[in-house]
């Protein structure tokens, strides 16, 4: 299907972009591609991944595209992009990032798509992780690189290339891509505000799940819940399910519960912690046990993921302070990495970069009532300016109105490197510094140099 053919990945260094590349030249194709972070030497690690791969990279100004070259863009990269305006002047064809990646997904003997506002990249690693351990060699698309397959020449592992069956991946609702695949096997984790109109998110949910032969369900999200069609598989915590948990342990990175299903019980272990992942890891027991793997192994095994970069990440501790990487950026994410944390004493020190003045805009009452409801009396918020990357942006809401609506112990620090600094001058032992935000891979170098800080 895509052997032998020559694909230009603008912007290949994005989230969605890196493990399509790496699909893509695992499956024979020539790859080759630009990215504005490449141009400005953002985390440089990203693009040796890349080149490691034997994927071509080239300046963001047309000289690296060529005429019979497919070119390829997710919808955030605008036609003015010196790349996409010779594309058009050769005559290239052209692909949407999400055509492509459906096309590929839909052409699968077993596509597993899993979507939701929240919560899907860990899923999709954990499915990813049981079919992997259980020998039946998965292609994954992931949005977050999955740390039980990164190593030192591969540290950017968010994607696999395997000769099975399965092909999973994680489906955006943000763009309406979501609307463009056909699987087999369908995962619903939640439904809640993000970056379209709730109107908007039930008609692309809904359809999702319709289209799928197994559709299953988180039902203690009572949006998703209203979603399910007809025999959906069910999943819940505490509440009547066809798979669901309970007496459940939490432990500072980890957690354990037993699940009940199919008239049996099972103890499960996790590495990674919160009941927000527990209710992840009943979703991907139940798409793994729908590919064919027995519940009881599936139910073994997980307990050997790992987790995912970003995703609650302990980046290290230091002088009895705890730095933690966390990708949270909409309600409901920031919301379980604080009742996460919450759970086990110590001051949380946060710094929340919002992900663009656009989501911002529409997120502005739902965060700052979650973050007047979740932040502990001791807590303390820090918000550097939202993250920007060029283009075009109407900034009409921006983080010192956020902190002004959330007031008490919120504070707006433009400069992000002093909204860092800030933190770690607060710093005390069994305090907890929480580094979050999307669409910044300089985040994660953030957290490293906080911590680096702490041990100064």
């Amino acid at each position: 299907m895509i052997d032998g053919k020559s694909f230009f990945l603008v912007g290949i260094g994005g989230s969605g972009m890196m493990p399509l590349a790496a699909i893509l030249k695992g499956r024979g194709a020539d790859v080759s591609g630009s990215d504005r972070g490449l141009d400005a030497g953002r985390v440089p690690a990203k693009f040796d991944y890349l080149r490691s791969l034997g994927i071509g990279l080239f300046p963001q100004d047309g000289s690296g595209v060529q005429a019979e070259q497919i070119v390829v863009a997710s919808a955030a990269v605008e036609d003015s992009v010196a790349d996409i305006v010779r594309a058009t002047e050769l005559g290239c064809r052209r692909m949407r990032r999400a055509d492509l990646l459906a096309e590929l997904f839909n052409a699968a003997k077993l596509p597993v798509a899993v979507g939701g506002t929240s919560g899907k990249s860990t899923v999709t690693g954990m499915i990813a992780w049981i079919l992997h351990a259980t020998g039946r060699d998965p292609t994954v698309m992931n949005g977050a690189v999955m740390t039980n397959f990164a190593r030192a020449d591969a540290a950017f592992a968010s994607a696999l290339v395997g000769r099975g069956d399965a092909f999973v991946s994680e489906v955006d609702e943000s763009d309406g891509s979501i609307a463009l695949y056909r699987p087999r096997i369908a995962v619903l984790n939640n439904v809640s505000l993000d970056h379209k109109s709730m109107d908007e998110l039930r008609t692309l949910f809904g359809d999702f799940l319709r289209r799928a032969e197994t559709a299953i369900v988180n039902i203690d999200n009572a949006e998703a819940a209203a979603l399910a069609p007809a025999g959906a598989v069910t999943v819940a915590i505490d509440r009547d399910a066809d798979l669901r948990a309970t007496d459940i342990v939490e432990r500072p990175f980890a957690a354990a519960f037993d699940l009940i299903a199919d008239g049996g019980t099972h103890q499960v272990t996790l590495a990674v912690p919160g009941r927000h992942n527990v209710a992840n890891a009943l979703a991907a027991l139940a798409a793994a046990r729908a590919a064919g793997v027995p519940l009881p192994e599936a139910a073994r095994v997980i307990a050997g993921f790992t987790g995912l970069k970003r995703r609650f990440e302990r980046v290290g501790t230091a002088n009895g302070v705890t730095v933690i990487d966390d990708f949270g950026h909409n309600p409901d994410k920031i919301a379980a990495t604080l009742d996460t944390l919450h759970a086990f004493p110590g001051r949380l020190l946060i710094l929340f970069q919002p992900h663009g003045y656009g989501p911002l805009k529409v997120m502005r009452a739902e965060l700052a009532a979650m973050f007047r409801e979740r932040l502990g009396a001791e807590d303390v918020l820090v918000l550097p300016d939202p993250v920007y990357q060029g283009g075009t942006v109407a900034r009409e809401v921006t983080s010192a109105d956020l902190v002004a609506d959330i007031a008490g112990n919120a504070r707006h620090i433009p400069d992000r490197a002093e909204a860092a600094a800030y933190l770690t001058g607060l710093a005390r032992p069994d305090d907890r510094i929480i580094v979050m935000g999307a669409r910044d891979d300089t985040l994660s170098l953030l957290a490293q140099s906080m911590l680096a800080d702490l041990e100064s």
